[in-house]
């Protein structure tokens, strides 16, 4: 056994994931609660049963708008209702709610977050504006801030959508980097949002034509500050991606090389950062003049990362579909590995029909390296003959009609008891 291995086999005694979930009026599921093992997770069904509901359930419990990025609102149940007249209408509870047990390192807490209404409008960390806020909740002490959920479970997913991630905008490669490195920086959620939070009140102040020009050096010296500490994390953490890769290559899976494509990133490879912060203050302060005309302010708002198959020197976006997917699975392994390494607990992996375009060796292994490494994972899928190799060390729930079933047993409402708030 190599040193990585024997590493990451000493650091894996420790438990870490969820081992209760329970969820309250959450999409199609009024309640729910789930039993889960320290092992992968099986969860399979049909088209449009819930499967994924359940895995986005638990990505809330990672700072954001959770793997599929919905407004808060979207994850309501809907409840069908006949009226006198004979129209179906659809009435939706006050809130919903996500609550589960977790292990990290051996240590229970319980983690709770949830959608409150408010009596005033308020604004969300991507600008969302209404009258419902997320609540968290952590041992039972409202917690502040969000990036306070990172100490205790760190998240790692892949959807279907994210196979299009090499060919669309840059704006998904920018939150899948910028999730990448909230697992080794708790700050960086609460930066990363912050500098949102300003953006938006900057760009809105030239929109309206209020050109205070007091107050708008303020925001940019702010801007500034919080923009020059993202792209720092993102340059820290893209390097420490390449060297784990460089010095642990797969030996099945492609090795990736990432490259940073943002001004602030490569300002910062030439300058100290208070050089740059000043770079940046002027470039904010020059775009007032033409950032309606543009859409947006060049700086780390703007910032990708580009990712090439190294074996064939060619950028990921050329690849095929099929080699993309190989790609990102290297990208999570990798991620997975080095944050347990780092952080001293494994993170949880959600892999939403993880299955499709990878062919059959390439699913073997990825499942022969979740069980050997202990990572607990949330697999998705419509065919659990697929996923037979692991049956005996594997958990599965079968989804249908709104009802688990964990193997045989329904879990019915009733044994879900929402405690928490």
């Amino acid at each position: 056994m190599n040193n990585l291995a024997s590493n990451l086999s000493e650091i894996s005694k420790l438990k870490s994931g969820v081992e209760r979930l329970t969820l309250t009026d959450y999409r199609n599921y009024s309640s729910l609660r789930l039993e889960a093992q320290n092992t992968p997770i099986v969860i399979y069904g049909e088209n449009g049963s819930g499967k994924t509901n359940i895995l986005e359930a638990i990505s809330f419990l990672s700072p954001g708008r959770g793997l599929r990025g919905v407004k808060l609102a979207d994850i309501k149940r809907f409840i069908p209702q006949i009226g006198n007249n004979g129209n179906l209408s659809f009435v939706t509870p006050l809130n919903w709610a996500v609550v589960a047990d977790v292990l990290n390192n051996d240590e229970s807490h319980t983690l709770a977050t949830a959608v409150e209404k408010t009596n005033k409008e308020v604004e969300d960390a991507e600008g969302n504006r209404s009258f419902e806020r997320r609540i968290v909740k952590i041992d039972g002490n409202k917690i502040s801030t969000q990036s306070e959920l990172g100490k205790y479970i760190s998240l790692i997913w892949l959807t279907p959508q994210m196979d299009r991630l090499f060919r669309g905008g840059s704006q998904p490669r920018r939150s899948f980097l910028d999730r990448m490195v909230y697992a080794f920086d708790n700050d960086h959620a609460k930066r990363v949002a912050d500098f949102e939070h300003l953006y938006r009140e900057w760009y809105r102040l030239i929109k309206d034509g209020k050109r205070d020009n007091y107050w708008l050096e303020s925001l940019e010296e702010n801007m500034a500050a919080l923009g020059v500490a993202i792209a720092a994390a993102r340059r820290e953490q893209v390097a420490r991606l390449n060297s784990f890769i460089e010095q642990e290559p797969d030996d099945v899976f492609p090795s990736v090389q990432i490259e940073l494509d943002g001004r602030i990133e490569r300002e910062l490879d030439e300058n100290p950062a208070v050089r740059v912060e000043e770079l940046y203050r002027n470039l904010l302060k020059t775009q007032r003049h033409y950032v309606l005309d543009n859409g947006s302010a060049d700086g780390v708002n703007r910032t990708d990362f580009k990712v090439y198959h190294k074996k064939k020197c060619m950028p990921a976006e050329l690849c095929s579909t099929g080699e993309q997917k190989s790609l990102l699975v290297s990208i999570i392994l990798a991620q997975a590995k080095c944050q347990t390494l780092h952080k001293g607990f494994a993170p949880v992996l959600l892999l939403d029909e993880v299955a499709a375009h990878l062919d059959d060796t390439k699913r073997s292994a990825l499942l022969g390296k979740i069980v050997d490494l202990k990572f607990q994972a949330w697999i998705t899928t419509t065919n659990p003959e697929l996923f037979d190799e692991i049956k005996q060390k594997a958990q599965f729930f079968e989804v249908k009609h709104n009802s688990v079933y964990d193997n045989t047993r329904e879990i019915r409402p009733e044994d879900s008891r929402q405690t928490a708030f």
